[in-house]
């Protein structure tokens, strides 16, 4: 799903292949608003990449999030912290401006989100799509990854963008969401958030029920029952 690399600068597609990252490309945000800069302007463009989580361990929470969960979701995390940080710094060096995006940061709890959607980054990086569960869908992994965003302005071959859902008539996420948050409408670009997902009523739900894992902030049973993350399984 992602972008030829053979048309990418041979330093980024090495950096790639030394981090083993294989689903990543770039997106076309200029008609976005991006976090500012240290110079207070927003950025044109970004580098968008999938961190896999561990099979077993998505599969194992069917019904509810559990410590095993909880502790791969903060160490893919870290991982992508660390990785955008680098890259940032890489990009940098080569005379282009470099800004990471913190992995599953919310900088706004009212509306529970943060600076940016990665998925509207990776969904014109050509990555996947958004599934009925408001999650990035990859053929290869499904929706079992965490998402890594560096912003810059160095120009990249973008896309190509992904505009609609391959999700077809499957509702499985939908039906298997305890907190009845999910609408069942399919995703196209441009769809605003809270026609797929009522964010409040899935944040509440995680805090009442959930709260020893991350203070409510995991769950996963929506991605948990998708039929192209469990294709990943032996």
């Amino acid at each position: 799903m992602s972008t030829d690399k053979a048309i990418f600068p041979d330093w980024l597609v090495y950096w790639m292949q030394t981090q083993k990252i294989d689903l990543w490309g770039a997106a076309d945000l200029a008609d976005f608003d991006t976090p500012a800069g240290g110079n207070g302007r927003g950025f044109a463009g970004a580098i968008s990449w999938a961190c896999p989580m561990p099979p077993k361990v998505m599969s194992s929470i069917q019904n509810g999030p559990n410590l095993a969960y909880a502790d791969a979701y903060s160490a893919v995390n870290l991982r992508i912290n660390r990785l955008a940080a680098e890259l940032s710094a890489e990009l940098r060096i080569r005379g282009w401006r470099g800004q990471p995006l913190a992995a599953s940061e919310r900088t706004d709890t009212v509306n529970v989100k943060g600076d940016f959607p990665h998925k509207t980054a990776a969904t014109r990086s050509g990555l996947g799509w958004i599934g009925r569960h408001c999650q990035l869908v990859t053929r290869k992994y499904g929706p079992w990854v965490r998402l890594g965003t560096v912003f810059t302005d160095m120009p990249l071959p973008y896309g190509p963008v992904l505009e609609r859902s391959y999700c077809g008539k499957c509702d499985h996420c939908v039906a298997a969401c305890p907190a009845g948050a999910l609408t069942g409408k399919a995703w196209r670009a441009g769809l605003a958030r809270e026609s797929i997902l009522d964010v409040q009523r899935c944040d509440q739900w995680k805090k009442k029920h959930y709260f020893e894992f991350h203070k409510g902030h995991n769950c996963g049973i929506c991605s948990a029952v998708c039929p192209y993350g469990l294709k990943r399984l032996p």
